[in-house]
């Protein structure tokens, strides 16, 4: 069996954003020869996420008016978690879009439906973070 391991750097400027990560791992997918396994993809921070829906820009905008509805930012003496950070909402936005994703390689690609495209969303940006990849398999 072979694996490759890699992380990429990502530094949102903002406090939160939809970030497309799909070209990206198409093309460790492809640096790393293997051609039938399993790719996992990982928000190495507990304010960010990976998920895998529709590369569509009403979409992303109606999640974050969800999400902001779920856990409001403001204000932020709603919540305990906040006294060194201002980011409790962030780490409940976490919750609810999941931390990883895992995608099957076939023949070489990630097997996904019609739409599905990866992305990593940022909810308490303005600083470098990282994304797991880890592809194992033939």
């Amino acid at each position: 069996m072979k694996s490759l391991t890699k992380e990429i750097w990502v530094n949102v400027p903002q406090r939160r954003a939809i970030v497309s990560i799909h070209n990206e791992v198409e093309r460790l997918v492809t640096q790393s020869t293997i051609k039938d396994g399993l790719i996992l993809i990982n928000a190495m921070h507990i304010t960010a996420s990976v998920f895998i829906n529709d590369n569509e820009s009403g979409l992303h905008h109606d999640y974050e008016v969800w999400l902001e509805k779920l856990a409001p930012e403001k204000p932020y003496s709603q919540y305990q978690h906040n006294g060194y950070e201002d980011n409790a909402d962030a780490h409940l936005k976490r919750q609810v879009m999941g931390r990883e994703v895992v995608v099957a390689i076939t023949e070489g690609k990630l097997h996904l439906g019609p739409w599905e495209h990866i992305f990593y969303y940022e909810f308490d940006g303005n600083r470098k973070k990282r994304i797991l990849v880890k592809i194992i398999g033939e």
